[in-house]
């Protein structure tokens, strides 16, 4: 009589033990999000202006999405911070995220310009991105094949492929840039209500991360409207104009604008190693060049963003340890340093 009440009874202890590893499973589940991703504010703005947000989508009607299945034209959400309470023309600025980001990835920075009255314009890139919700409550995701493309890229061992994929990413990105650009343009000349009427159009500025800074050095060799660029640790892609011999050819005109480099830890000490990064390391040596470098030590790649706020668990995996200075104090230094270039080049 005991086999049976003890195979119940071991029954009985699988089944609990069942249940509670079911259950932490389920609350692992439940916290991981907030582990991951936990609540976190931005830093305080230091302007006087109160700001606010826009958020539209616009239709390239001149371009069909390639990267859909689907087809028809391009769209493109465009989410915009601006100051508040003023009828004073402000500097525009167009912003474009990193090779896997989102229009958001800077909004500690956008805040931050907004409150010192600029316009900010930040571009969600369709399938370049993360995910973009657009208008009409469709969802546009990350574009495996393009996922698949920055993990290939390998400029040490195929340059020539590399400079394909740079051909390619940045025909899209310069793209939607100037698209965002002459739709701004237009609405100001037309004059559009809404923050339309609070832009200046003849003090432009383009900035971004990582790939998106490599689209925003990009745009002062296409347009003469723009007067400054500021690059968070992204290197002259467009100014590569061919492969010749197993190495880059880069053209040989000058930069025409102003353009702010600012590099972290993860870059500053092998800008003279990494074949993309050849001009941003011979502007250090020219102080002719019109292009400023800036080195924010304590940090990584990914903290020169807002993820350093929004998952710091994810930006130390990412990075490889913990930034020194903490995400805020960093990104505070980072605001500051595109702030004063702005400053004095756009006002």
């Amino acid at each position: 009589m005991s086999v049976p009440f003890q195979n119940n009874r071991r029954r009985e202890i699988v089944k609990r033990m069942s249940i509670g590893v079911a259950l932490g499973m389920m609350l692992g589940a439940a916290l991981l999000p907030v582990l991951i991703f936990p609540p976190y504010e931005i830093p305080q703005a230091t302007g006087n202006y109160r700001v606010g947000a826009v958020h539209f989508t616009l239709v390239d009607e001149n371009r069909i999405e390639t990267y859909s299945a689907a087809g028809g034209f391009r769209k493109i959400n465009v989410e915009c911070w601006h100051p508040e309470n003023t009828t004073a023309p402000h500097p525009l600025v167009i912003f474009s995220h990193g090779g896997l980001g989102t229009r958001t990835s800077n909004e500690s920075l956008f805040v931050e310009l907004a409150s010192y009255g600029y316009v900010i314009c930040s571009i969600d890139h369709a399938y370049h991105a993360l995910w973009t919700r657009f208008d009409d409550g469709t969802i546009a995701w990350l574009n495996p094949d393009y996922f698949m493309e920055l993990g290939r890229e390998d400029a040490k061992t195929d340059k020539q492929q590399s400079y394909a994929y740079y051909q390619k990413w940045l025909r899209v990105r310069v793209a939607d840039i100037n698209f965002v650009l002459d739709t701004i343009l237009n609405r100001v000349a037309a004059d559009a209500d809404g923050i339309y009427r609070i832009i200046d159009i003849h003090k432009i500025g383009v900035m971004g991360h990582s790939l998106g800074g490599s689209a925003a050095l990009a745009m002062p060799r296409q347009r003469v409207e723009v007067d400054a660029v500021i690059a968070l640790e992204a290197p002259f892609l467009y100014d590569i104009v061919g492969v010749k011999n197993g190495e880059f050819v880069w053209t040989d005109k000058p930069y025409p604008v102003p353009a702010l480099n600012i590099y972290s830890d993860s870059s500053w000490d092998q800008l003279g190693e990494w074949a993309q990064y050849a001009r941003n390391y011979k502007a250090l040596f020219n102080a002719s060049a019109n292009i400023y470098n800036l080195h924010l030590s304590g940090a990584g790649h990914f903290s020169l963003t807002d993820l350093s706020l929004a998952s710091p668990l994810l930006t130390r995996a990412l990075e490889g340890g913990e930034s020194s200075r903490g995400g805020k104090a960093y990104l505070e230094r980072v605001n500051k340093a595109c702030l004063d270039f702005f400053e004095r080049h756009l006002k």
